[in-house]
């Protein structure tokens, strides 16, 4: 199954290149995304009159390459605050823009963006819109950096080889768990991705019951242990036990942080910060909504988790 997306990041051959780099990535092709003018040419395009945006489609195998880990590249090869310019370029069509075909891929982007966004000091000047039209560029624009290896290119270089050596998944004798999950479920708990925070599904859910692994179904957490953090996201003093989950040191965006997975399923649940209430041990779990499945204290013994009710009285 081949998916698409659809990415402006300023002039098209640095973009190009660095995508068509990455494992899982089938084709790429540089054009033009929401042209007001039926197939413009690259003359037109540069007088700004028909608001197209140097644009890379992109086609890649979702079974290979998740759609967060190209996206996370795509942010970190250009100025995510920078208006109508990238490098030494600059003008309307240099703008930057995720653009999407498929809606399954909103909440995807939307969480990616949000992770970028947390550590800007201002605006983010990404545009996220559905992809209105696509016209190919001309021909000597294609590959361009491969047939002019010396030409210009305002990413940085060092991310061509972290592009060729990303990792790449073997999700085929795993289409089962792909099914059952959304596409943000997925891209949380298989790629790491982070959802927006204050808007996810149990960010105010404070009803007594248990949560646990959306993949495997462990228990993780119980609602006697969630508190209102304000971070935006359901946080937990601790997990039921210590051996449930699994930490992992990541550094990520600049930043030093502990991951936290499922020791059972191995997949992303969240972080760990030491700023929860000193009272109960003084850590916060910081845990994605899509990770988790919520199941109120009346449907525990149907669903088989009856022996936990007991915890959900705990101190």
């Amino acid at each position: 199954m081949e998916k698409k997306i659809y990415l402006a990041g300023g002039c098209f051959w640095g973009t190009d290149h660095l995508m068509s780099l990455v494992p899982g990535v089938t084709a790429t092709r540089a054009g033009y995304a929401n042209s007001l003018v039926a197939d413009p040419s690259y003359r037109q395009v540069c007088t700004g009159e028909t608001g197209a945006a140097e644009t890379v489609e992109v086609s890649y195998d979702p079974d290979r390459m998740g759609l967060s880990d190209l996206l996370t590249l795509y942010f970190r090869s250009i100025d995510p605050q920078s208006v109508n310019r990238q490098g030494n370029d600059v003008g309307t069509q240099y703008r930057t823009g995720i653009y999407y075909t498929d809606q399954a891929d909103v909440p995807v982007i939307n969480a990616v963006a949000a992770t970028v966004g947390r550590r800007l000091d201002g605006p983010m000047a990404v545009e996220i819109a559905p992809l209105r039209n696509f016209y190919p560029a001309e021909d000597y624009h294609q590959d361009y950096l491969y047939k002019n290896p010396g030409g210009y290119c305002h990413v940085d270089p060092s991310l061509f080889a972290e592009a060729r050596n990303m990792r790449t998944h073997s999700w085929n004798d795993r289409s089962d768990l792909r099914s059952r999950l959304t596409p943000l479920q997925w891209e949380v708990t298989q790629n790491g991705a982070t959802e927006r925070p204050f808007v996810n599904e149990y960010d105010h859910e404070f009803r007594p019951g248990i949560y646990v692994d959306i993949t495997d179904g462990t228990p993780l957490f119980v609602s006697s242990r969630k508190y209102d953090s304000g971070c935006g996201w359901p946080a937990f003093t601790r997990p039921i036990t210590d051996d449930l989950v699994t930490e992992h040191l990541d550094t990520s965006y600049g930043r030093i942080r502990t991951e936290v997975r499922s020791a059972s399923s191995g997949a992303h649940l969240g972080h760990v910060f030491p700023d929860g209430p000193q009272s109960e041990g003084g850590l916060r779990y910081c845990i994605n909504s899509a990770a988790l499945r919520f199941i109120p204290a009346a449907e525990m013994a149907a669903a088989g988790y009856a022996d936990y009710l007991p915890l959900l009285d705990a101190e």
